[in-house]
């Protein structure tokens, strides 16, 4: 069928006697595009990269207190696996009894490895809202697996603990 409208030059007809004309994605003059926000403003940091940081941050608050925590690692996962199980009853056997989700895990030295805490990002994600939220729950997890730890109450570890 032959149609008496020509093809447009870009869609294979002809080329314009000015050449292809060049893309553009500063459609309206005003500049290319750029970041959101600058890379030191907390919202450049991924949801992950700021769950990290409020562990570090409570881990630090207490090894002020108790200088023997420089010694355990604190660790972040996204949720409990078979990895983190050191001896013993394993978290993912917990759950399949039926147990609740953990939020926090830890896990004794044995050779080389040093005593390591654990803080699950999502399960603690999902029981919260805000930011401050998450913020307190993250210090209760890492003040409760440091009392297990050490072998004391959470209140001992921490005046504040249950407070706010």
């Amino acid at each position: 069928m032959d149609s008496p409208v020509p093809p447009p030059a870009d869609a294979g007809g002809v080329p314009s006697p000015t050449g292809p004309r060049p893309r553009h994605r500063d459609r309206h003059g005003r500049g290319m595009r750029g970041p959101i926000a600058p890379p030191q403003v907390p919202l450049s940091a991924s949801r992950a990269e700021a769950f990290v940081d409020l562990v570090q941050d409570s881990a630090e608050r207490l090894e002020r207190r108790w200088p023997q925590l420089a010694a355990v690692d604190f660790l972040v996962r996204e949720v409990p696996s078979p990895d983190d199980d050191g001896p013993g009853r394993s978290a993912l056997e917990a759950l399949l009894d039926g147990d609740t989700v953990p939020l926090g895990r830890y896990v004794a030295a044995h050779g080389d490895a040093p005593d390591r805490i654990i803080v699950y990002r999502r399960p603690v994600e999902i029981r919260t809202k805000t930011r401050d939220e998450r913020a307190l729950l993250v210090h209760e997890v890492v003040v409760e697996q440091v009392a297990e730890l050490l072998g004391l109450a959470p209140e001992s570890v921490d005046p504040r603990y249950g407070q706010d």
